[in-house]
């Protein structure tokens, strides 16, 4: 008996979708529910498997573009076989020299003697920013490496090892091949995937359809280092999450949006549309390009529910697990790439938002304080707004009020008033 695999539906209003990858061969046995096939849509990219146990016969090639409903291939259920064995992945010379050396290694009851050989780096290179980042969070190297192994690799990892080969050292230390940018008139054409190209389109559409403007400040992060630096231990223990900036920048992005709700608002048509909520989006760089998970009513949430859930959803955008309905229905967007090392930006608005608060790196400025200069570190904010619901003293006022929160952070206990002021009753 023949079974038809056919392309789901995705989403609503999605009617075609990309076949990013075949995971197994034409003629392989697989059993139920064995992954078979990643398709990318213009929102997210799925995994296919196999309704039942039998041989499969690919009916669409890699890289087509096909309507959803679609039979991609059939599953022979009369066929019989086992499956193929997974290819276990050599290890790396460095790996097996380390296992070597922990063979020949005289094994030390000392745990101060243990516990330094545990932290020790992995070897991995890693930028002096994404250690300070790594830091920041209370993470070691390993803890990186570790989660990089959990990845499945995918084709498109082995395309983009490929065509990066010619910039990886190899474990000896030596360089690879001289890189062949340089010197010749050769070219490459790659397709785009249905992802990048509705993202493209969504871009282009946003900076033809808005009225669209950037406004900028500054934050003194020293009140909120202090209190991370005192806290984050505490914190850590009791919730099991780290204490990141992200909780408080979304903390005090709820607060201003109650005071300035043109922010929080969008354009339908001839209508505007205010919402009595915070649906934040945060951006992630995953594996297929940028993701914007939503954090619902985030104005509801405490600190450590709001860093559980970007934390939960961080790790799905990476793992490419992310569904449909958490990306979709978001009222504000907060994008950091300070992360990577940006000083200073001007984020692009998340339609159909109305607005979104770049976050950019901490840097040490001198700044007068009191009438003296000292030394802070500095963040500088950018809201990029659409103009046609939004008017300057809404979206300066807003930022002002973020900037407020983050200096002085026992006012978003007090839902942005002085704390002075509510315990006087004046």
């Amino acid at each position: 008996m023949n079974i038809e695999i056919k392309v789901p539906s995705p989403g609503e209003s999605i009617t075609q979708v990309q076949l990013a990858a075949w995971l197994v061969a034409d003629g392989d046995y697989v059993e139920k529910d064995t992954e078979i096939a990643e398709i990318d849509s213009d929102k997210a990219t799925l995994s296919i498997s196999a309704e039942e146990s039998g041989k499969v016969k690919l009916l669409v090639e890699e890289g087509d573009t096909i309507d959803v409903g679609t039979i991609m291939c059939t599953i022979d259920t009369d066929a019989k076989g086992t499956p193929k064995p997974e290819k276990k992945a050599e290890k790396p010379a460095s790996e097996k020299v380390e296992e070597k050396q922990k063979e020949v290694a005289p094994k030390t009851s000392d745990p101060v003697k243990q516990k330094a050989a545990e932290s020790k780096p992995s070897g991995i290179h890693i930028s002096p920013l994404a250690k300070k980042l790594l830091e920041a969070n209370d993470l070691a190297e390993q803890d990186l490496v570790n989660f990089y192994r959990k990845l499945r690799i995918s084709k498109g990892d082995v395309v983009q090892f490929l065509d990066d080969r010619q910039n990886i050292k190899a474990s000896d230390g030596t360089s690879s091949s001289v890189a062949s940018w340089g010197g010749t008139r050769d070219s490459d054409k790659k397709k785009m995937s249905t992802l990048r190209l509705k993202l493209s389109e969504r871009l282009v559409k946003v900076k033809n359809e808005t009225a669209m403007l950037t406004t900028f400040n500054e934050v003194n992060m020293t009140p909120i280092m202090e209190i991370r630096k005192k806290y984050k231990e505490a914190f850590k223990e009791k919730y099991g999450v780290s204490l990141g900036f992200m909780s408080f920048f979304t903390k005090a992005v709820t607060e201003a949006l109650q005071h300035f709700p043109q922010v929080n608002a969008m354009i339908y048509g001839n209508e505007f549309v205010y919402h009595n909520y915070a649906d934040i989006g945060i951006a992630v760089s995953a594996p297929k390009g940028l993701m914007v998970p939503v954090v619902r009513n985030a104005e509801t949430l405490a600190m450590h529910e709001i860093e559980t859930e970007i934390k939960t959803l961080a790790t799905k955008a990476r793992d490419g697990k992310l569904t449909i309905d958490e990306m979709t229905g978001g009222t504000f967007t907060i994008t950091n790439g300070g992360v990577f090392g940006s000083m200073l930006s001007t984020p692009i608005l998340n339609p159909p938002q109305s607005a979104i608060l770049g976050m950019h790196n901490i840097v040490e400025r001198p700044i007068a304080v009191g009438g003296k200069v000292e030394i802070h570190p500095i963040m500088f904010v950018a809201l990029s707004y659409d103009h046609r619901i939004i008017d300057g003293r809404e979206s300066v006022g807003f930022l002002v009020k973020v900037k407020e929160m983050l200096e002085a952070p026992e006012k978003m206990l007090f839902a942005g008033n002085d704390p002075v002021k509510v315990l006087l009753g004046v």
